[in-house]
C-alpha cells in the first residue's frame, strides 16, 4: 500500500504539483483533450435536463383530465417522454464517447511515460542499480502508471464534473426555489465532504495497520512452511502456531478497527444524505400544498438530490485514492528525477571498431573515502595482446573492469581506448567495443538460441548457429529435446555453470568486439568444464586485444603478460615463467593453488568406504 501522508484535512498534502507534470504529456493531444471535454459537457448538459424533462412529464400527467385510459395516454405529453429516453440514451453515449477519446490519451501517456522511466532507469549508473531494490523499484513503477490512469479517469471525469454539476444545481435551486434549497443543498455538500476527507483520513491509518497486519501473517506463514524441516527438526510446531496465532490476532484486531471505521464512514454519509434529502422534500412537500410549487418541481428536486449525491457516495474512495495515485506518481517522476555521475561529454567522439589499444595510467578508485580499492595503477595492453591480472579475492581485480566499461569514474588517472581518453568517448560506442564473459553469466528467461542472438540482435540466425560452434556449445544443444529452442529458466537456472559460459561466450563472439573481457570466467567450473571453456576462450581471445581477470592461475599461463594485483597495487608483472622463477607472490600463489589441487586430486581416486 503507498505510504500515507500526514493527516490534513485542508487537503495541503495533496501532491497536486503532480498534476503540473502530466500536462505537457496530454497537450500532445490537444484536440482528442478537447473532444473528450466537449463531450464531458453534452453529457453533463443531458444529465442535468433529466429532472427537468420529469418535471415537466409529472405536470403533464398532473394536468391530465381523468377519462378513459387510452385519453390519458394520449394526453400525456408523448414528446416529453421520448425527450426524456433520449436524453438519457445521450448521457450514455456521450459518455461512453468520451471514455473512448480520452481513453487514447491516457494510455499514450502511460506508454510514453513508462518508456521514458524505462529508459532512464538503464541510463542510471551502476551504484544506482548496486543499492536498489528491484521488487520495490517495479511497484513503483506499476503503481506509477496505475496511478495516472486512476488520476486522469476520476479526478478529470468525476470530481471536476461533479463539482460542476454542484454549482450548477445550486445556482438552479437559487434561482428558481430561494436562498433556503440552495442554502440547504451547499452547507450538506460541505458537510459531507468534510466529513468524508476526516474520516478517510482517519481509517487511512486502520487500512495501513490491517494490509500490514496481513503481510506480516502471510509472511509468517510462507516462512515457517519454506522452513518444514527445521520445525520438524526441533520440534517446534507449537511455537510456530502461536507465533502465527499472535499475527493473527494483530490482524483480527486491525480488521476490525477497519470495519468499523467503514460502518462510521458510511454511516455518517448516509445520515448526511438522509438529513438533506428529507429538508429538501420537506421544503418541497410545504411548497406544494401551498400551491408556491408543483408537484413536477418536487420530482425536480428530489431528482437532482439523488443525482448529486450518487457521486458523492464515492467520495472518500475516490478522496483516498488520489492521495494514493498522487504520491505513486509522484514516485515514478521522482526515478526520473535520478542524475547519473556518468556523464558523457557533449563533445564525445565514437570509439572506431578495429585491434585497440587500452591504457590505464597512474589509476586511482575508491567506492567510498574510507577504503580505496585502486592504487596508481599504469598497465598497457597492446592491440591483440592479451593481458592477465591476478591476485586475491578483494584485491581490486573486477574494479578494472567496471572503471573500463566506465559504470564508474576514476578518482585519478585516465583510462584511454584507442588512444583517447574513456569520458570523451561515446559511452555507447566504448561498451559496444568491449565484449564481457561474467563470472556470473546471468541469462533471460528465453530460449538458448535467443540468448546467444541477444550478442547481436540484428545477427542472422547462420551467424547464431556459427557462434554456438564455436562456443563449442554445439554438443550439449543437440542432446536436448527442443534443441536450440529450450528454455533456460529464469536467470539460466536450468544450465549448468559451464552451459551458461558457454552462451555467454557464444554471444560475445557474436557480437565480435575489439575488446574481450574474462572476468573470472571460469571461477566456479569443475576442471573438465573448466578446460572446455578455456579452450573455447583462447579460440575466442585470437585477434582480439584481451583483459583476464582470474583467481585460478591455471587459467592464464598462456598469457602474454601477467599482473599481480594486491591491495589495490601491482606488486609483479611478467610472463608465467618469469614469475614463477621470480619467487615471489605469483610463485606463492601458484604453489598453493597445485597443491590444493593435488590434494582434490588424490581425494577424487580414494574408493569410498563399503558400508
Amino acid at each position: 500500500m503507498p505510504k500515507p501522508m500526514a493527516t490534513d484535512i485542508s487537503g495541503m498534502d495533496m501532491k497536486w504539483h503532480v498534476l503540473r507534470m502530466l500536462v505537457p504529456y496530454l497537450l500532445e493531444h490537444r484536440l482528442r483533450t478537447a473532444l473528450a471535454f466537449g463531450f464531458l459537457a453534452l453529457g453533463k448538459t443531458a444529465t442535468i435536463s433529466l429532472p427537468f424533462l420529469l418535471k415537466y412529464i409529472v405536470e403533464g400527467l398532473e394536468n391530465t383530465p381523468d377519462i378513459a385510459a387510452t385519453t390519458v395516454m394520449m394526453a400525456v405529453p408523448t414528446a416529453l417522454i421520448l425527450a426524456y429516453g433520449l436524453a438519457r440514451f445521450m448521457n450514455v453515449l456521450f459518455n461512453e464517447i468520451r471514455d473512448t477519446m480520452f481513453g487514447r490519451v491516457t494510455e499514450r501517456t502511460i506508454r510514453r511515460i513508462s518508456l521514458q522511466t524505462f529508459n532512464h532507469l538503464h541510463a542510471l549508473d551502476l551504484d544506482f542499480h548496486l543499492n536498489r531494490r528491484t521488487g520495490a523499484l517495479s511497484r513503483d513503477i506499476e503503481r506509477g502508471t496505475s496511478g495516472i490512469s486512476f488520476l486522469l479517469r476520476f479526478m478529470i471525469f468525476n470530481i471536476l464534473p461533479t463539482v460542476v454539476e454542484l454549482v450548477i444545481v445550486i445556482s438552479i435551486f437559487f434561482i428558481n426555489y430561494g436562498v433556503a434549497f440552495a442554502g440547504i443543498i451547499f452547507f450538506a455538500v460541505m458537510c459531507y465532504g468534510t466529513f468524508s476527507v476526516v474520516a478517510t483520513e482517519r481509517r487511512t491509518q486502520f487500512v495501513r495497520d490491517m494490509n500490514k497486519a496481513d503481510s506480516a501473517t502471510n509472511n509468517r506463514a510462507v516462512d515457517s512452511l519454506l522452513n518444514y524441516e527445521t520445525v520438524k527438526y526441533f520440534t517446534n510446531e507449537q511455537y510456530e502456531a502461536d507465533h502465527y496465532d499472535r499475527e493473527l490476532a494483530t490482524w483480527e484486531q486491525a480488521k476490525r478497527n477497519s470495519r468499523i471505521s467503514l460502518f462510521a464512514l458510511n454511516g455518517g454519509q448516509a445520515a448526511i444524505v438522509a438529513i438533506t434529502m428529507t429538508a429538501m422534500l420537506w421544503l418541497a412537500a410545504r411548497g406544494v400544498a401551498t400551491n408556491t410549487m408543483s408537484l413536477g418541481d418536487f420530482v425536480l428536486i428530489n431528482t437532482f438530490m439523488m443525482q448529486l449525491f450518487i457521486p458523492l457516495n464515492f467520495l472518500g474512495f475516490v478522496y483516498r485514492e488520489i492521495k494514493g495515485a498522487l504520491t505513486n506518481i509522484e514516485k515514478m517522476f521522482d526515478l526520473l528525477a535520478e542524475k547519473t555521475t556518468i556523464d558523457e561529454a557533449s563533445n564525445a567522439v565514437e570509439l572506431q571498431a578495429g585491434l585497440l589499444e587500452v591504457v590505464f595510467d597512474k589509476i586511482s578508485f575508491r567506492y567510498s573515502a574510507e577504503r580505496e580499492i585502486l592504487t596508481d595503477i599504469s598497465f598497457k595492453i597492446a592491440p591483440g595482446e592479451k593481458v592477465a591480472v591476478v591476485g586475491a579475492s578483494g584485491s581490486g581485480k573486477s574494479t578494472l573492469v567496471k572503471l573500463l566499461f566506465r559504470f564508474y569514474d576514476c578518482n585519478a588517472g585516465v583510462i584511454k581506448v584507442g588512444g583517447v581518453d574513456v569520458r570523451n568517448l561515446q559511452i555507447l560506442s566504448l561498451r559496444r567495443a568491449i565484449g564481457i564473459v561474467p563470472q556470473d553469466t546471468v541469462l533471460f528467461n528465453d530460449t538458448i538460441f535467443n540468448n546467444v542472438q541477444y550478442g547481436n540482435p540484428e545477427a542472422s540466425s547462420s551467424a547464431v548457429w556459427e557462434a554456438i560452434r564455436l562456443a563449442q556449445l554445439g554438443d550439449f544443444i543437440s542432446q536436448l529435446a527442443e534443441g536450440a529452442q529450450t528454455m533456460v529458466g529464469e536467470r539460466g537456472l536450468k544450465l549448468s555453470g559451464g552451459e551458461k559460459q558457454r552462451v555467454a561466450i557464444a554471444r560475445t563472439i557474436l557480437k565480435n568486439p575489439s575488446i574481450l573481457v574474462f572476468d573470472e570466467a571460469t571461477s566456479a567450473l569443475d576442471s573438465k568444464t573448466e578446460r572446455g571453456i578455456l579452450e573455447a576462450i583462447r579460440e575466442l581471445a585470437l585477434g582480439h586485444t584481451s583483459l583476464v581477470i582470474a583467481h585460478r592461475l591455471s587459467t592464464v599461463v598462456d598469457a602474454d603478460r601477467i599482473l599481480v594485483l594486491d591491495k589495490g597495487r601491482i606488486v609483479e608483472s611478467g610472463t608465467h615463467t618469469s614469475l614463477l622463477a621470480g619467487q615471489g607472490l605469483y610463485a606463492s600463489m601458484w604453489h598453493i593453488q597445485q597443491q590444493e589441487k593435488s590434494r582434490l586430486n588424490i581425494e577424487q581416486a580414494e574408493p569410498a568406504f563399503a558400508v
